[in-house]
């Protein structure tokens, strides 16, 4: 009697179930999944600027696993679904930080490689003028100053895992010495010129100022990456150096050469350090720190480690006279808790990466770029919008 009393009673709550209730419970259901889904395997990303051409196109919509090198349990848990860090209509904060998580990672299937192409946080993303997101706080405090620029804009702090998105590919990983010269990096003291997905600035001069320069879209060159010098038979064009070849053996071609930027040229970059003049095409050596890597404490070293002892690993650091002290301790070492990664842009003229903000830590990471599912020229023809030959192909 009391399965017929508890039967009855079962059909009686389906029968009371409303389609709202039902349309709920789907809703839910499906915002639970997808974002399990989002979270640990695989996440749809965008790309929003050129500095990955011509590996990756403004346009591209990509798929990037979370599993390749494990996924990263989220460092602020109560977050909106779906959204990063901010609200599309309110402009408000997406989570709260008043939970914040150790940072933790899943097994994954391999570890990052040089070359891999990942995605990650932006490393000097912690803290965040609202009103100009672009140059970064850092640079705006180091073009200006620290208060200017705290009563000019709305400051905020991000966490880890709510800092800007970025995709770059990974140029060295921890242990490595990394250094470029006259446009090209050199992992180890081995050269590693870009392929034919890299694009740099090319200094061409021409026989006649008679050009017809449609003959550039042939080889895949846009013509409004042409730009002319002060002489009228010179011209600077961002190309990749298979481009370059075939640009080469046009007939009223004279000569083309890499124009790289002088070595001795102070371009501002990391580690800002006024005793190293290094810029976009000249700069290091720096080794990359790797978890468990020991390295001296001094005045030479602590402009390119400094930020991350501090920052990145969570410690007190101060000079006073001429030590260093880390946690109120005098240090002449440091040993990292974190594996490091130098990430750059395949369009090195055009990209905003380690040159200019240094390492990537390990928490950092996001995941790998798969591959592109979707691929929009937002400038082309209504009927030529979508790339067709992008569409499904692998990120190498």
């Amino acid at each position: 009697m009391n399965y017929k009393f508890w039967q009855k009673k079962k059909d009686a709550d389906k029968k009371k179930k409303t389609k709202t209730r039902e349309w709920v419970d789907a809703i839910v259901f499906a915002v639970i999944a997808a974002t399990i889904i989002r979270v640990f395997f695989i996440e749809a990303y965008t790309i929003p600027s050129g500095s990955m051409e011509r590996s990756l196109l403004v346009g591209d919509f990509l798929f990037v696993s979370k599993v390749n090198y494990g996924a990263r349990i989220p460092m602020t848990p109560v977050a909106f679904p779906f959204a990063h860090h901010t609200m599309p209509i309110t402009g408000t904060k997406a989570y709260w930080d008043g939970v914040q998580w150790k940072y933790r990672r899943l097994p994954g299937l391999s570890d990052i490689k040089r070359n891999d192409v990942v995605v990650f946080n932006f490393p000097e993303g912690d803290t965040v003028a609202l009103e100009n997101q672009n140059p970064s706080y850092y640079d705006l405090v180091r073009n200006s100053d620290w208060k200017t620029v705290n009563s000019q804009y709305t400051i905020t702090s991000r966490p880890v895992d709510k800092r800007e998105n970025y995709i770059k590919r990974c140029i060295g990983i921890g242990g490595d010495v990394v250094s470029m010269t006259n446009g090209i990096v050199s992992i180890n003291g081995k050269a590693e010129p870009l392929k034919n997905t890299g694009m740099m600035p090319y200094k061409v001069e021409f026989k006649t100022n008679d050009i017809n320069f449609s003959v550039f879209n042939d080889i895949g060159l846009k013509i409004s990456d042409i730009q002319q010098t002060s002489n009228p038979m010179v011209y600077v064009l961002n190309a990749s150096s298979e481009m370059a070849d075939e640009i080469r053996k046009f007939d009223f071609v004279k000569s083309i050469n890499m124009a790289a930027e002088p070595a001795g040229e102070d371009g501002g970059l990391f580690p800002h350090d006024p005793n190293r003049k290094w810029n976009v095409d000249n700069f290091g050596p720096v080794k990359i720190p790797a978890k468990g890597m020991t390295v001296q404490i001094d005045s030479n070293t602590m402009p390119i480690y400094y930020r991350a002892i501090r920052t990145y690993e969570g410690n007190k650091v101060e000079k006073k006279g001429d030590g260093w002290y880390i946690n109120d301790k005098l240090a002449t070492s440091y040993t990292f808790k974190m594996n490091y990664y130098w990430m750059m842009g395949d369009n090195r003229h055009n990209s905003a990466d380690s040159r200019y903000w240094g390492f990537v830590p390990e928490d950092h990471v996001v995941g790998k770029a798969l591959f592109i599912w979707m691929s929009w020229d937002s400038e082309a023809s209504f009927f030529h919008k979508i790339r067709w030959s992008r569409l499904f192909r692998g990120i190498n």
